[in-house]
């Protein structure tokens, strides 16, 4: 029986892949997280990094590139999201992993006509993307595609933050109760800097790995 879903996905995702790379990105689709994880694995290999850097995102994780980026001797691997370390040790770690050769993380929003959205507490993760490390990744999975901007930006403070925010059990924020934007004053405001980048300058610097597959927030 053929696979509708899939099918209707698949569609889309071409879609979205020919309007990313008319606008100066590389793009290409993966049918499932593994498979997002050995295009990656070829892309890196061909980049031949010294050193690999990143902004943490569930997608990202879910590919299990993390871990293979890990392991590897070839590269120096920078991690800013070491549980077992300090958090100002981690912020440091962050800082450098801004000047990597290679960094890797995810989108919180792309709509079709190829406009990629963020939404940062820190502001590492988009800083990496915009400016900074040499190459970057993206792994973007099918249930972050949205119509246009309007819909990017209610996407993410009705969706992705909330859940971002009740996956940090320390933080304090109205949306962990409610699981809606009250546009709060926090301390642990995990809402506080956008990017929106339309087109990617120079061409080709930022590879983008549409997944066939609902992955992260």
């Amino acid at each position: 029986m053929a696979d509708h879903t899939f099918d209707y996905w698949q569609r889309r995702l071409d879609d979205l892949a020919r309007v990313l790379e008319k606008h100066g990105f590389a793009a290409e689709v993966a049918a499932t997280a593994a498979d997002a994880r050995d295009r990656i694995r070829r892309a890196v290999e061909e980049m031949a990094p010294r050193s690999v850097g990143y902004a943490d995102s569930r997608t990202l994780r879910a590919t299990g590139a993390l871990d293979m980026l890990r392991s590897d001797p070839r590269w120096e691997f920078i991690d800013g999201f070491d549980r077992s370390k300090p958090r100002e040790e981690n912020l440091e770690r962050r800082r450098q992993a801004l000047m990597t050769d290679l960094f890797l993380t995810g989108v919180n929003a792309v709509t079709e006509n190829g406009t990629l959205v963020w939404l940062d507490m820190v502001g590492n993760r988009i800083g990496g993307v915009s400016f900074g490390p040499r190459r970057v990744i993206l792994t973007i999975g099918r249930n972050k595609l949205v119509k246009d901007l309007e819909e990017a930006m209610r996407r993410i403070k009705t969706v992705a933050a909330p859940l971002n925010a009740r996956a940090h059990e320390h933080f304090k924020t109205p949306c962990q109760i409610t699981s809606r934007c009250h546009d709060c004053a926090s301390p642990d405001r995990i809402c506080n800097t956008w990017l929106v980048m339309e087109r990617c300058y120079p061409k080709e610097r930022i590879r983008v790995v549409l997944v066939n597959e609902d992955l992260g927030y």
